[in-house]
Protein backbone atom coordinates (compact mmCIF):
# COMPACT_ATOMS: atom_id res chain seq x y z
CA UNK A 1 0.00 0.00 0.00
CA UNK A 2 0.73 3.48 -0.92
CA UNK A 3 1.02 4.33 3.06
CA UNK A 4 3.04 2.13 4.14
CA UNK A 5 6.32 3.35 2.24
CA UNK A 6 5.64 6.88 3.39
CA UNK A 7 7.80 7.65 6.28
CA UNK A 8 9.66 10.67 7.79
CA UNK A 9 9.54 14.00 5.78
CA UNK A 10 6.45 12.32 3.67
CA UNK A 11 4.46 12.04 7.06
CA UNK A 12 2.13 14.54 6.82
CA UNK A 13 1.17 14.19 3.10
CA UNK A 14 0.63 10.34 4.47
CA UNK A 15 -1.63 11.53 6.96
CA UNK A 16 -3.60 13.74 4.84
CA UNK A 17 -3.80 10.95 2.03
CA UNK A 18 -5.20 8.94 4.77
CA UNK A 19 -8.04 10.76 5.62
CA UNK A 20 -9.04 11.85 2.14
CA UNK A 21 -9.12 7.88 1.28
CA UNK A 22 -11.15 6.83 4.93
CA UNK A 23 -13.53 10.15 3.79
CA UNK A 24 -14.76 8.37 1.11
CA UNK A 25 -16.40 4.93 2.30
CA UNK A 26 -17.44 6.72 5.06
CA UNK A 27 -19.30 9.42 3.57
CA UNK A 28 -20.98 6.90 1.12
CA UNK A 29 -22.24 5.59 3.89
CA UNK A 30 -23.52 8.05 5.34
CA UNK A 31 -25.30 9.25 2.37
CA UNK A 32 -26.67 5.58 2.20
CA UNK A 33 -28.26 6.63 5.66
CA UNK A 34 -29.80 9.71 4.39
CA UNK A 35 -33.57 9.47 3.04
CA UNK A 36 -33.98 12.55 1.37
CA UNK A 37 -32.27 12.50 -2.33
CA UNK A 38 -30.48 16.10 -2.15
CA UNK A 39 -29.04 14.79 1.15
CA UNK A 40 -28.06 11.78 0.15
CA UNK A 41 -26.55 13.32 -3.66
CA UNK A 42 -24.53 15.59 -0.61
CA UNK A 43 -22.63 12.85 0.92
CA UNK A 44 -21.62 11.14 -2.41
CA UNK A 45 -20.29 14.71 -3.81
CA UNK A 46 -18.25 15.17 -0.85
CA UNK A 47 -17.07 11.47 -1.31
CA UNK A 48 -16.31 12.37 -4.57
CA UNK A 49 -14.35 15.29 -3.64
CA UNK A 50 -12.55 13.20 -1.34
CA UNK A 51 -11.58 10.87 -3.98
CA UNK A 52 -10.23 13.26 -6.28
CA UNK A 53 -8.28 15.09 -3.21
CA UNK A 54 -6.62 11.49 -3.07
CA UNK A 55 -5.68 11.69 -6.60
CA UNK A 56 -3.90 15.10 -5.70
CA UNK A 57 -2.21 13.91 -3.18
CA UNK A 58 -0.98 11.10 -5.25
CA UNK A 59 0.46 13.35 -7.53
CA UNK A 60 2.07 15.69 -4.84
CA UNK A 61 3.75 12.43 -3.67
CA UNK A 62 5.18 11.48 -6.77
CA UNK A 63 6.59 15.02 -8.26
CA UNK A 64 7.85 14.39 -4.28
CA UNK A 65 9.54 11.43 -5.53
CA UNK A 66 7.62 9.72 -2.56
CA UNK A 67 6.17 7.33 -4.58
CA UNK A 68 6.81 6.57 -8.29
CA UNK A 69 5.11 6.85 -11.39
CA UNK A 70 3.42 3.18 -11.41
CA UNK A 71 2.44 3.07 -8.01
CA UNK A 72 0.88 6.56 -8.62
CA UNK A 73 -1.00 4.99 -11.98
CA UNK A 74 -2.39 1.93 -9.92
CA UNK A 75 -3.71 4.15 -7.91
CA UNK A 76 -5.09 6.38 -10.31
CA UNK A 77 -7.24 3.88 -11.84
CA UNK A 78 -8.95 2.48 -8.82
CA UNK A 79 -9.74 6.28 -8.01
CA UNK A 80 -11.14 6.76 -11.66
CA UNK A 81 -13.11 4.13 -11.01
CA UNK A 82 -14.85 5.26 -7.40
CA UNK A 83 -14.71 8.95 -9.02
CA UNK A 84 -16.84 7.72 -12.04
CA UNK A 85 -19.15 5.50 -9.49
CA UNK A 86 -19.85 8.53 -7.26
CA UNK A 87 -20.55 10.83 -10.23
CA UNK A 88 -23.13 8.31 -11.20
CA UNK A 89 -24.42 8.23 -7.44
CA UNK A 90 -24.50 11.93 -7.25
CA UNK A 91 -26.08 12.54 -10.42
CA UNK A 92 -29.02 10.38 -10.06
CA UNK A 93 -32.20 12.19 -9.63
CA UNK A 94 -31.29 15.01 -12.32
CA UNK A 95 -33.09 15.17 -15.29
CA UNK A 96 -34.67 17.56 -17.93
CA UNK A 97 -38.19 17.22 -18.66
CA UNK A 98 -39.19 19.00 -21.87
CA UNK A 99 -43.02 20.25 -23.00
CA UNK A 100 -44.81 17.04 -24.49
CA UNK A 101 -46.04 19.12 -26.77
CA UNK A 102 -42.60 20.31 -27.82
CA UNK A 103 -41.96 16.18 -29.55
CA UNK A 104 -45.29 14.88 -29.78
CA UNK A 105 -44.62 12.08 -27.49
CA UNK A 106 -43.43 11.28 -24.22
CA UNK A 107 -40.31 8.70 -24.03
CA UNK A 108 -39.84 6.82 -20.88
CA UNK A 109 -36.62 5.13 -19.99
CA UNK A 110 -37.72 2.14 -17.69
CA UNK A 111 -34.51 1.29 -16.03
CA UNK A 112 -33.19 3.12 -13.11
CA UNK A 113 -29.79 4.61 -15.24
CA UNK A 114 -29.33 7.56 -16.50
CA UNK A 115 -28.13 6.55 -19.94
CA UNK A 116 -30.91 5.87 -22.71
CA UNK A 117 -31.48 2.08 -23.69
CA UNK A 118 -33.33 1.43 -26.85
CA UNK A 119 -34.65 -2.16 -25.60
CA UNK A 120 -35.53 -0.37 -22.28
CA UNK A 121 -37.97 2.49 -23.68
CA UNK A 122 -41.69 2.83 -23.29
CA UNK A 123 -43.41 5.00 -25.64
CA UNK A 124 -46.66 7.07 -24.86
CA UNK A 125 -48.69 8.33 -27.42
CA UNK A 126 -50.71 11.69 -26.77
Amino acid sequence: AISDTLTGKHRHARDQWLRSCQSIPLNIAEGNGKTLTNDRRRYFEISRGSAMECAATQDILEISKAIDKNKNREGKVMLDRIVAMLTRLGGRGYCVNEEIEEYGKNIVDIDTDTDSDSDNILEKKI
